[in-house]
């Protein structure tokens, strides 16, 4: 009898020691901070285009202020409209839109305003950057990098190409890549019509539609986030890309020449927005003082030669600048005429 009254005491110790230990670890679970790691380092989600920021940036980033940040990548507005509707709010902290799109998250109030006070690198924001139509005041955004599309050609092996008819040519027949992005390809081929890219007439709409079924044989692929990888390993002679990609593409392959569309082309102005409900705000405010810092912004356009913001930095000579943001046009918001983009769109692809 005494062994077996020990036997179960020894039961109910063990299973005693069992419920302390899960209680231990409930309650470790329950009360660790939410969006932080157990080291007490903060936190930043972010999300932003393929191929924007180096990983050096990042990384050096981190280790000055103890901060990780998980970071995201899209490779169109529509694509991070979609991520940020369909995620709980608090998910993401920091997002890199394009000037049309900074409109439009406004009018959905999906933007927190920004306090510019907390920012002590402001001023070396180029001002010819600041207060633009999509954002007048710089309430919620502040400029990043500024990209714009552009023809990447062999004239070796196509000839000259600075029209969109020049698209036509028999000889880039399944031999063209061209951005995987709604609003550029359709405002391209208004330009190619003769019309405003941002123009939502039905009938120029369909006739731009026209114009690409001209060229869509010669359309090998559409791609954003490195379409410069097809000229590098040579699948196609030309295409409409983005400006830093031609850039790059062009320093594997000398033989490749860039040039803007005589009919116009797209500007693309890509900018800091801290979004509704961000949890880790302060850590937003951190980043992009870092990144409107002159060294760091110097770095970013090294690595990835678009337009930089920031004054003083060596991205493009000041009389190229000049005549681009005299030629070229900003994407604008169209609010519910978007649909009728989007129903185009299906069409065109």
């Amino acid at each position: 009898m005494r062994e077996r009254t020990g036997l179960i005491k020894k039961l109910f110790f063990s299973l005693a020691v069992i419920v302390i230990v899960a209680l231990i670890i409930a309650i470790i679970i329950i009360y660790q901070p939410d969006n932080q790691e157990t080291s007490n380092q903060r936190i930043l989600n972010v999300l932003n285009w393929t191929s924007y920021i180096p990983d050096e940036v990042i990384n050096d980033f981190e280790n000055e202020y103890n901060i990780k940040v998980n970071y995201g990548t899209y490779s169109s507005n529509e694509e991070l409209l979609a991520k940020l509707t369909s995620s709980r709010e608090g998910t993401y902290d920091l997002v890199f839109p394009s000037d049309y799109m900074i409109d439009l998250m406004i009018s959905r109030n999906l933007l927190e305003t920004l306090d510019q006070e907390k920012l002590e690198n402001k001023d070396n924001l180029n001002p010819i950057f600041l207060k633009q139509s999509y954002d007048p005041d710089n309430s919620y955004s502040l400029p990043f990098l500024l990209a714009t599309t552009v023809f990447l050609y062999d004239s070796n092996k196509t000839g000259p190409i600075t029209s969109y008819k020049d698209l036509k040519k028999p000889e880039l027949e399944n031999n063209l890549v061209m951005l995987d992005d709604q609003r550029i390809v359709i405002g391209a081929m208004l330009n190619a019509c003769g019309y405003d890219m941002n123009d939502v007439r039905e009938d120029h709409l369909e006739e731009s539609l026209e114009f690409f079924n001209q060229i869509k044989s010669n359309i090998k692929a559409f791609d954003s986030d490195s379409p410069k990888t097809f000229f590098i390993t040579k699948e196609v002679d030309a295409g409409l890309v983005w400006n830093a990609e031609a850039i790059l593409a062009r320093e594997e392959n000398p033989d490749l020449t860039i040039s803007y569309p005589a009919e116009g082309f797209a500007l693309s102005m890509d900018n800091y927005a801290i979004v509704k409900g961000a949890k880790n705000v302060d850590s937003a405010y951190l980043f992009i003082d870092y990144l409107l810092r002159s060294d760091v912004a110097q770095k970013i356009v090294d690595e990835y030669p678009y337009i930089s913001a920031i004054k003083g930095v060596e991205s493009l000579p000041e009389e190229e600048l000049e005549r681009i943001l005299a030629n070229g046009a900003y994407i604008q918001n169209v609010g519910a005429d978007i649909k009728r983009f989007d129903k185009l769109w299906a069409k065109y692809k």
